[in-house]
């Protein structure tokens, strides 16, 4: 019988890391989250039931949960149409985002050596301030008689305020604005791997710079469009904070939905079956993108 070398079991203890990782700070808080997805709210601490008692009264706590609540958020508008709003936010605020941020990536991949360093320091500037403090200059500048329309006004355009603010207008722009370096540190960094030798042979072989583009530069950047996309559709679905402070009554996100039903409603059986069902349509972008990427390098 053949014993493992010290070297292999180092080797199998780092990869067992990730693994252990993943199973104590991500299935666990999940099997936590899905068990009291299938509990009733009761008047009790924790306010749910039933609770855990054992191994053996096991049958009589599988007996006892109930998917209710996972009929309920198909039966009630309000989850179903929460999610379909948050999933077109998230889906515009990417599209917005990667038409901001791409050109503006291209441009830093392209810059001289010397500037690439400040100019991915500029699109990391706004980390180093508060999240909050950021969302709230934003009502400042949307709000009626705010920055904005004393701009304008300085510009000599005359009229009634915008009245952006709770608006959902004013909920992308915050998000754009706020997820916009998700977007573009992916971007510049495939794109500044980029050999421009490929962009040389094709003007060499008569192919316009917009032709040099569609067929070299945008098929090469696609893993970093991918995970920028990612990136940034992802966390927006759930976002919470921007549009309760930027939205209106008619921006009801699944995020502010899952605040409501946690702590105002304290109905942690029924959150906790919309936080199931959220993390079930955040997971199907991850595989997309997943076995778009094991394509794409089976076809390379």
């Amino acid at each position: 019988m053949s014993v493992a070398s010290p070297a292999k079991r180092l080797g199998r203890l780092v990869v067992a890391v990730p693994y252990l990782w993943l199973g104590l700070f991500f299935l666990v808080p999940f099997a936590i989250v899905l068990r009291m997805a299938f509990s009733q709210s009761a008047m009790a601490l924790p306010p749910y039931a039933p609770h855990w008692e054992g191994l053996a009264q096991l049958g009589d706590f599988l007996s006892q949960l109930d998917p209710a609540n996972f009929r309920l958020l198909g039966d009630d508008a309000l989850y179903w149409e929460s999610y379909l709003y948050s999933l077109r936010i998230a889906a515009l605020t990417t599209l917005f985002a990667l038409a901001i941020g791409y050109p503006l990536a291209y441009a830093m991949a392209s810059a001289p050596p010397r500037w690439r360093g400040l100019l991915l320091v500029f699109v990391i500037l706004p980390f180093w301030t508060s999240f909050l403090i950021r969302v709230y200059a934003w009502i400042g500048i949307l709000r009626p008689q705010g920055l904005l329309d004393a701009g304008l006004s300085l510009l000599g355009f005359e009229g009634e305020p915008l009245r952006l603010l709770n608006t959902e207008t004013a909920v992308l722009l915050g998000m754009v604005y706020s997820y916009l370096p998700f977007m573009v540190l992916p971007l510049f960094a495939t794109l500044e791997k980029l050999d421009r030798g490929l962009l040389e042979a094709a003007a060499d072989l008569g192919a316009t710079p917009l032709k040099a583009f569609l067929t070299v530069t945008l098929p090469l950047s696609l893993p970093g469009i991918l995970a920028g996309s990612a990136l940034v559709f992802i966390p927006a679905v759930g976002e919470f904070v921007i549009p309760d402070l930027l939205g209106g009554p008619d921006t009801v996100m699944i995020g502010k939905v899952l605040w409501n039903e946690f702590f105002s409603n304290r109905d942690w059986p029924l959150a906790s079956a919309v936080a199931v069902v959220l993390l079930v349509v955040l997971v199907l972008p991850l595989v997309l993108l997943q076995r778009a990427r094991l394509r794409r390098e089976m076809a390379a």
